[in-house]
């Protein structure tokens, strides 16, 4: 069994910034698109909704492997959509680092849409109808009044989308592979290590990794405790 000092001295850490560098990108990703797509779906009518609901949820039920598996046939070299973005803009997602980002991003996509849906859903009508009055855009509305309003249930989708990015293993596996110091993250270290019994780097990332969810989850806890102070206990 290896020592602590044995660990750090022959410790790569690039799975930590790879997976820190596709958590920060994926999340900002996520944060557009599921604000944008949040915005959409709730103005359509309930039948278009549960669809595109659906749709659009699917990545956070499905098993990460379907869902790389399902990239892996669209971004395939050998296949026509990864050969036009090959041929005309030399984009490769296939064992590359944006294939990590676009993993992460696919399925954690789901959280951020599901927090600011909820979130939008909870905002006063009258609040819009408060600024259109006052002659206001509808996207100067969205960005004044309904971002603002909804933010503590955002920075809860941020924190979570976050999270579940840095983390993402199955879909990454299949999309990116596993290259060190190119596509390898800490979930995939931790696989390879396990793999090749060195339990004592696995249980040190695993610490890492503990450590960073448990203060994403102190500062989702932090958000909802200042929304929450200053309601009356019942």
């Amino acid at each position: 069994m290896k020592d602590f000092t044995e660990i750090m001295s022959g410790l790569d850490w690039s799975p930590l910034w790879i997976s820190l560098k596709t958590g920060l990108v994926a999340t900002v990703a996520c944060f557009f698109l599921g604000l944008w797509a949040a915005r959409k779906v709730i103005k359509m009518n309930y039948r278009a909704k549960a669809l595109v609901d659906g749709i659009l949820t699917l990545p956070m039920v499905l098993p990460p492997t379907v869902a790389g598996f399902f990239l892996l046939v669209i971004f395939s070299r050998r296949r026509p959509f990864g050969i036009f973005l090959e041929e005309h803009f030399g984009i490769q997602a296939v064992h590359t680092w944006l294939g990590c980002i676009l993993a992460a991003t696919v399925i954690a996509f789901p959280l951020m849409y599901r927090n600011a849906r909820a979130a939008f859903e909870q905002i006063d009508p009258n609040l819009v109808y408060a600024g259109r009055t006052l002659g206001m855009s509808d996207t100067k509305i969205f960005w004044k009044v309904v971002v603002p309003t909804a933010g503590p249930g955002l920075a809860s989708g941020t924190i979570l989308t976050f999270a579940r990015a840095m983390g993402e293993y199955g879909a990454t596996s299949m999309l990116a592979g596993n290259i060190p110091g190119k596509t390898s993250t800490v979930s995939q270290r931790i696989a390879m290590v396990i793999q090749d019994g060195d339990y004592a780097t696995a249980g040190f990332w695993v610490f890492i990794v503990l450590i960073i969810a448990f203060l994403a989850v102190f500062a989702i806890n932090m958000i909802t405790g200042r929304q929450m102070k200053n309601i009356k206990k019942w």
